[in-house]
């Protein structure tokens, strides 16, 4: 546990400077004209400065592709927005990045095709109790490439970085992945609500992991999602992770996030029941070594599954305290609560 205690202290260091508001830069926040332009440059020119806080303060930011630098903690307060932006036939997303990987789906080996996204950055920070919504505009899987700019399929996307934090924030129906977190080491995650269409948080060959206090409800695939693939072009494992006090389920989308919590959808797109687990795999050739599940609760979803589909080593995997509510099986056969004492 001393190395998630160092995960702890790297990544709760405060960069101190003032912050910086993005409407300075031009952004208008009336859910209109695109944002990002002008968020990208105080992202920037705090980057140039050395470092420090961008700011979004109440109001809805239209947005295309944010570009996330190091040494950068960007701030969306309440009542603020970033609202994925459509598609027009000049404006769009950036285009994914060449990636020789021929053992890859699409979704996992590109980052730049995303709302936001950063790669072989460090100590950076996503804070706030604001929303990012991609409702009704990332995709739920692969891009199609058309005649004009880029679309994207996933709201946030980090490859190859280094003391990152995501705290506080809501996410709301964020297409292939919500989040897409790649060869990201000490990475802490906490008191995060994510309610999508498709994965909530993909962990894929990371160390040094905390993922705690979060809401995760993914009816049509995974909530929390450990893998170790061969996105990097090289195995690399994900080893020492705990995740701990979080809840999982497989609602309607949309419904966690505005409480209604609702089950009128029998089955994802699998034909079978609600997903919303917590998962290591599918892709796994890296290895998972490591690994504390503990005090997380499962609603209405598949519950817990350990997957080494690609031969992958499992080695020191330690599940405890869990509860287990409605668990879906095949047949969408509810199960009675069942509680997993240490």
């Amino acid at each position: 546990m001393s190395r998630l205690f160092t995960l702890i202290f790297f990544c709760t260091i405060a960069i101190r400077s003032a912050a910086i508001d993005v409407k300075s830069f031009g952004a208008v926040g009336d859910g209109r004209h695109i944002d990002s332009p002008a968020i990208n440059a105080a992202i920037d020119r705090t980057a140039k400065d050395g470092g420090g806080t961008v700011v979004l303060t109440e109001g809805v930011y239209l947005c295309h592709s944010i570009h996330l630098q190091s040494n950068i903690t960007l701030r969306i307060e309440k009542g603020a927005v970033i609202k994925a932006a459509p598609v027009t036939e000049t404006e769009g997303y950036d285009e994914a990045e060449p990636n020789e990987s021929k053992y890859q789906d699409f979704g996992h080996s590109h980052w730049h095709n995303s709302l936001i996204w950063g790669e072989n950055l460090h100590h950076v920070t996503l804070e706030g109790e604001g929303l990012i919504d991609g409702t009704d505009v990332l995709q739920r899987g692969t891009p199609r490439r058309t005649d004009g700019p880029t679309i994207a399929n996933k709201a946030v996307a980090l490859r190859d970085c280094q003391h990152v934090s995501i705290r506080g924030l809501n996410f709301l129906r964020c297409g292939h992945f919500a989040l897409l977190l790649t060869g990201v080491d000490d990475l802490l995650i906490e008191n995060v609500l994510c309610d999508t269409n498709r994965d909530g948080f993909d962990i894929d060959c990371c160390e040094r992991v905390l993922v705690r206090n979060c809401r995760v409800n993914t009816i049509n695939d995974d909530a929390i999602v450990l893998k170790c693939s061969y996105a990097l072009g090289h195995p690399k494992p994900t080893e020492h992770v705990l995740i701990e006090d979080c809840e999982v389920s497989g609602y309607d989308v949309g419904t966690l996030f505005d409480g209604t919590r609702t089950t009128l959808a029998e089955k994802a797109p699998d034909g079978d029941g609600p997903t919303g687990r917590i998962k290591l795999g599918t892709e796994s050739n890296g290895g998972f070594r490591h690994i504390t599940i503990r005090r997380c609760r499962f609603n209405h979803c598949r519950g817990l599954a350990l997957e080494t589909v690609d031969g992958a080593e499992m080695k020191d995997i330690r599940v405890n305290d869990l509860t287990m509510t409605d668990i879906c099986n095949s047949l969408m056969s509810p199960m009675p609560t069942v509680a997993m004492p240490v």
